[in-house]
């Protein structure tokens, strides 16, 4: 069918996007006339042209009578850019096939009613799953009260993630690593818990692929982390801590270039629904969660984590190693953490394999 082809090429320009529009979707377009691709667009960066537009943009002789192809359906309001819906129905497009309709309140089918108003013929739902998963975090962002949250975890064949004597570099290869860098560059925020920072001491930056650094998130209820720790190095550092840390450390943390936000403690030792509600105040649209044992439990204990992603390695270190997740509370098999439309894939000698979590 004419319509999946071409919002598969609309799906295949918004992909170039990933990563780079937050807090905005990521969105591909085409414009055909007589069959034939008359125009291609993609947003992407935020504050730049809508997909729409700058396909619009590169036509000469105008769009009249042609048919748009969107993955997501154009915006009615004006935010950092004017509508899509006025430039659609300006250049004397006939027909507009969508993806899926926008999640975003301030949109959600007021723009397929304003094109419908205004003659435009609509068509919508065309290849709705891919589009939808496209923007899954941003789905997420619009819709609850935090965001998207994946949880990242490296592993062995038997579920531990270093050895008895705390050694964990590296448990997976090259590619797994290469794989992980990408899915920093792709999120807006990367989190890890203090006992990572003071065991594994990581940057949590963007190095084996190209692509812009995340913000970095720690969770340290007390501020051990040392001032000398590479997280403090490059900026963009925030630091979640509880009323337990000295206002002391507070100061010098501070000093050293990090932004440290007090929230609430819990039994945990840190609130982290009040971590990631901050997190969305500051239209962090998506998390990579980089978790030791406790902090990956406290995750999904607290229902907080949208989709999983474990690289396995083909070892095995034994019951002494550390666990991946540390105790869920679960003794029945009924009461096992499910997970959803799963993949595996080899990433060199490792295994990834992804699901979401059934809520």
């Amino acid at each position: 069918m004419d319509h999946e082809r071409f919002m598969r090429l609309a799906l295949k320009l918004a992909a170039r996007g990933a990563g780079k529009t937050s807090p905005n979707p990521a969105v591909g377009s085409v414009i055909v006339k007589n069959g034939r691709v008359i125009a291609e667009g993609y947003h992407k960066k935020a504050g730049g042209p809508h997909a729409e537009a700058a396909a619009l943009a590169t036509l000469k002789n105008g769009a009249k009578d042609a048919t748009l192809y969107v993955t997501l359906e154009p915006c009615c309001h004006f935010g950092r850019t004017p509508p899509c819906t006025d430039a659609i129905i300006n250049s004397g497009i006939k027909k507009v096939v969508i993806g899926t309709v926008d999640p975003n309140p301030k949109v959600s089918g007021k723009g397929i009613s304003l094109l419908k108003a205004a003659g435009v013929l609509v068509a919508s739902g065309v290849l709705e799953r891919e589009c939808r998963k496209l923007n899954e975090a941003y789905n997420r962002y619009m819709t609850g009260k935090v965001p998207f949250v994946t949880l990242k975890l490296a592993q062995t064949l038997d579920a531990r993630t270093a050895a008895a004597g705390g050694e964990s570099k590296w448990i997976t290869g090259e590619a797994s690593r290469a794989l992980v860098h990408r899915m920093r560059s792709r999120a807006d925020a990367v989190m890890v818990g203090s006992s990572t920072v003071l065991k594994d001491d990581p940057m949590l930056n963007v190095r084996h692929v190209g692509g812009k650094n995340p913000l970095k998130v720690v969770l340290d209820s007390t501020l051990k982390t040392p001032l000398t720790a590479r997280v403090f190095k490059g900026g963009g550092l925030l630091i979640f801590t509880t009323r337990a840390a000295l206002p002391s450390k507070i100061r010098k943390a501070v000093s050293a270039g990090a932004e440290v936000i007090v929230v609430p403690a819990s039994k945990d030792g840190i609130d982290l629904k009040r971590v990631l509600r901050e997190l969305k105040k500051r239209e962090v649209v998506s998390v990579l969660a980089e978790a030791g044992g406790t902090l990956a439990a406290s995750l999904l204990r607290g229902g907080l984590v949208d989709k999983l992603s474990v690289f396995i390695s083909p070892t095995v270190i034994g019951s002494e190693g550390f666990p991946a997740v540390g105790p869920l509370g679960v003794k029945m098999l009924k009461d096992a953490l499910r997970l959803t439309d799963t993949t595996v894939k080899r990433a060199g000698t490792d295994i990834l394999v992804e699901g979401y979590v059934r809520k």
